[in-house]
């Protein structure tokens, strides 16, 4: 398969005068509620004005959002632009917003994001001329967390985890998420930009396909955004993490070259003690259904107990069991899934030059 998405990555032409220097780009979907407070923060930018613009996708929100973020528009010194589409996934979304952008160096963010004053100087300091960047700014939770549920506080914890080895030894493309980071728009049209097939982790991929292009990834430990959340809803976490499965096998399949995307590495990856539990969910998906829920249950009364790692790594099962299930639903036969494992354990052993085998942990679409 190409490593292409199907996408047409065709740009529209870009009018040249007074063109800003950085754009600020974010897809939004049911958000209208909190989108005015990162648009009036993004107001306060050490910046001038007239050196970023923000453009805003909606991707076919229930309460269209172009009305009342036109109206608001007026209130703010930037240029603010949306776009509306039927809804068609937040990779879509973005890609449209990318295309739709007038400066030279894009930043994605979240709806649900908040950002300090200096936040878009920061990332628009990380690409002087001539370079080729790809910046992944830190993302810190919001200091409402402790009224978040557990599994957002795990995806917190995994984060604060992550930034920290980003630090320390440095990043590359299958670290990539949409949270926070930045690159020039030249680059990510070359590449063909995100993949709209890709229900998630596309930002996993496309941060691969820039790689291999050519673009050096880096990590701005300053560069920082606070997360907050609205998701509350068990079953849709658990959804989710059965969607990453599927989605990090078809990526796996593109990107067979790099071993850390690979969804059968968590067999491997886990700890020992956990590897029986996931096994078991690969060979019997359904019957094993009431251990997935019954380790949340576990990891909440852990929660409920002050015993935080417990909690955590409780979590952390039971997100990788519905993993895995999604991976085995992908795989299909039983031959399918031998076939996959024994391709990672082949790509792992050998390594992929430029691509260290011990990198790809804490990813954004991995537990």
């Amino acid at each position: 398969m190409s490593d292409s998405p199907s996408a047409s990555s065709d740009a529209p032409p870009r009018n040249e005068a007074q063109r800003p220097r950085v754009s600020v780009v974010m897809a939004t979907y049911n958000r209208l509620a909190l989108l005015p407070r990162l648009l009036q923060q993004l107001a306060r930018q050490t910046l001038p004005p007239s050196d970023y613009e923000v453009v805003v996708v909606d991707d076919g929100s229930k309460e269209p959002a172009q009305g009342p973020l036109e109206a608001l528009a007026q209130e703010l010194p930037y240029t603010l632009r949306v776009e509306t589409q039927k809804n068609a996934g937040a990779a879509a979304a973005r890609h449209r917003g990318v295309l739709a952008a007038r400066g030279d160096v894009v930043i994605i963010t979240d709806d649900d994001m908040q950002v300090p004053e200096d936040f878009v100087q920061r990332h628009l300091e990380q690409h002087p001329e001539g370079s080729r960047h790809v910046v992944l700014g830190r993302i810190d939770p919001d200091p409402a967390i402790s009224d978040m549920p557990l599994f957002e506080r795990w995806y917190a914890y995994l984060h604060d985890r992550l930034a920290r080895r980003l630090h320390e030894e440095g990043a590359h493309g299958w670290n990539l998420y949409t949270g926070n980071v930045s690159f020039r728009r030249e680059d990510y049209v070359a590449v063909g930009g995100f993949d709209p097939s890709l229900k998630q982790s596309e930002d996993i991929e496309l941060g691969i396909r820039l790689e291999k292009a050519g673009c050096q990834v880096r990590f701005c430990n300053d560069s920082y955004v606070l997360h907050g959340s609205d998701h509350t809803s068990f079953e849709k976490w658990l959804a989710r993490a059965h969607r990453y499965g599927i989605m990090d096998s078809r990526l796996s399949e593109r990107h067979s070259d790099v071993p850390q995307v690979d969804p059968w590495r968590m067999l491997f990856e886990m700890n020992a003690l956990a590897r029986p539990l996931l096994a078991t969910a690969v060979a019997l998906p359904g019957p094993t259904k009431p251990v997935t829920n019954a380790l949340m249950g576990a990891a909440k009364l852990a929660d409920r107990l002050g015993l935080k790692q417990v909690a955590f790594k409780s979590t952390s099962v039971a997100y990788t069991m519905e993993y895995l299930r999604g991976a085995r639903a992908e795989a299909g036969s039983w031959r399918e899934v031998a076939r996959r494992i024994a391709r990672y354990r082949q790509a792992s052993a050998q390594g992929a030059e430029g691509f260290p085998r011990d990198a790809g942990k804490d990813s954004s679409g991995a537990p």
